[in-house]
């Protein structure tokens, strides 16, 4: 079996294991989801959803928060982690998107990067997610995963595991697709503790039940 030929194997079986996943972060307008992923970071998206609800609350929109303090926007997302460094990606991303992009999130992928605090994960998330465009979130899910089953080989940069994956994977399915391997990573593919293969709808192609893979 071609590295190829398991990617849309891997694709179908997952389709039909979790076919309502999706983003897990609580959001109703770009812009929010822009604010919520860069709070993700080394925090669980279940407190994120918490916390941002107090956020929205005192600042209900783009030029509430762009006109918002680091310090008060700190003030209220430090139980994310990281406070002061979210809260100033925050405040100058919502400077930018009122200064520079009339309010509006871009949907281009370069102009997205450009974004204070956002990276190729965030990026291709709001791509994604939002714009309903082509795209890869090689989050640690996706990285921890697609090297066990043995789509890439040892890779565990994000933005080359995402390159190599543009290769194996269908444009319109990499959204979804990043979206189940995070469910399968929580649920059965697991990091801290031992994978439970035993229960795995992969196991029988899986790389790491010895399954040898070919480019």
């Amino acid at each position: 079996m071609t590295k190829k030929e398991l990617a849309l194997e891997v694709i179908e079986r997952l389709k039909k294991e979790y076919p309502e996943a999706g983003c897990t972060l609580d959001y109703n307008q770009a812009w929010k989801l822009l604010v919520s992923v860069r709070l993700a970071a080394q925090c669980t998206d279940a407190r994120v959803n918490v916390v941002v609800k107090d956020l929205y609350a005192r600042f209900p929109d783009i030029d509430a928060l762009a006109s918002a303090s680091v310090e008060e926007i700190e003030e209220i997302v430090k139980p994310c982690g990281l406070g002061h460094s979210k809260a100033r990606d925050i405040s100058a991303c919502m400077k930018m998107l009122r200064d520079e992009h009339g309010g509006r999130v871009p949907d281009d992928f370069d102009q997205l990067l450009k974004l204070p605090g956002v990276g190729r994960k965030s990026a291709n998330l709001i791509m994604g997610d939002v714009f309903g465009k082509p795209a890869i979130v090689t989050d640690t899910h996706c990285i921890r995963l697609v090297n066990r089953m043995g789509l890439v080989d040892g890779i565990k940069e994000p933005k080359k595991v995402e390159m190599a994956l543009w290769k194996l994977i269908p444009p319109e399915e990499g959204s979804d697709f990043c979206h189940r391997l995070v469910e399968h990573g929580r649920a059965v593919c697991t990091a801290r503790t031992k994978p439970y293969c035993d229960k795995c709808c992969l196991k029988d192609v899986c790389a790491r039940a010895g399954v040898e893979q070919t480019a």
